[in-house]
Parts: C-alpha cells; sequence; structure tokens
C-alpha cells in the first residue's frame, strides 16, 4: 500500500549559515556601534541581547530575513517573552521547534479524519504516517495538510509505492 510521512524538520546548517549572516550585519550597522546586542545559538535555542526594545525588534527582524533568505521556515521560531538582563539589557529566548508534537499531530489526524477520505492516518513519534490504496488520495491529503492553519513548517517524507 502506498505511504509517506508527514514530518517537521528543518536543515540545522541553514539555520547556522543564517544566524552568522546575522552576526556579520550586526557587528557592520551602524545603529548597533557600540551595543552590547548579540546574537547566540545553543542546541535548540537562538539567544538575542540587545540595549532596548527597538534594537531587540531590529535582531528579531535580521534573523526573520536572514533565515527566508536561506529557505528556512520562519514558521519553526517561537518567541518567548523578553526578559531584563543584566547591565541594562533585554535578553529574549527563541526557541527552534522540531518535530510535530503530540497536540499538533493529533489536529492534523483529526482534520484528515474529518475529511472522510479513503486513507489511514497515524501517529509515529514526531511524525504522522499516512497509508492508502490509491497514490491520488495520498496527493490529496498532501494538498489538503497543506492547507490545514498548522503553525509548524510540514513537508511530505519517505513516499512509498
Amino acid at each position: 500500500m502506498p505511504s509517506f510521512d508527514i514530518i517537521s524538520e528543518i536543515n540545522s546548517q541553514e539555520v547556522d549559515n543564517a544566524l552568522n549572516s546575522a552576526k556579520r550585519e550586526l557587528e557592520n550597522r551602524y545603529d548597533f556601534k557600540g551595543s552590547k546586542s548579540t546574537i547566540s545559538r545553543e542546541k535548540d535555542d537562538i539567544a538575542l541581547v540587545a540595549d532596548d526594545d527597538m534594537k531587540l525588534k531590529a535582531l528579531q527582524d535580521m534573523i526573520k530575513t536572514y533565515l527566508t533568505r536561506r529557505n528556512v521556515d520562519i514558521k519553526c521560531l517561537e518567541f518567548k517573552t523578553p526578559e531584563k538582563g543584566s547591565h541594562m539589557t533585554i535578553k529574549q529566548l527563541v526557541k527552534i521547534k522540531k518535530g510535530i508534537d503530540q497536540d499538533n499531530a493529533k489536529k492534523i489526524v483529526k482534520a484528515i479524519k474529518e475529511e472522510k477520505m479513503k486513507i489511514e492516518a497515524s501517529i509515529q513519534g514526531e511524525k504522522v504516517r499516512i497509508t492508502g490504496k490509491k497514490k491520488d488520495d495520498l496527493q490529496a491529503v498532501m494538498q489538503f495538510v497543506k492547507s490545514l492553519p498548522v503553525e509548524l513548517p510540514l513537508q511530505f517524507d519517505n513516499f512509498r509505492d
């Protein structure tokens, strides 16, 4: 039976490249001369440190721009609330979401089943497996899933006949 997986992954190398480009811009921009603003990455988090709200917003825009240029979907970013840091700075953590969490997986499976398509949908860890009798049914599911309002970048992987 034909099947495929719905996954949510990002290319870590492209994220690193985008952050390095953003750091270079940060060093060269006139409005950041002499500021304590930084961009750093720790595993699945990006730490933004800025002098004030305006510079923090500029840092957010910078990383969004460079990630978009590198074809990384910015839906994978989850901006946490900014906190007061040391030396009169503002710190914000940006979580990089990987995999489909259980809540979103259940929403996807439920939406597919409500459409009454002739397929089977099952949650397998951080992915959703779709199986059906015809390739056309699977392609219809792909089109339907693309239209769902899910706050994750979704890809289709492991298509088998």
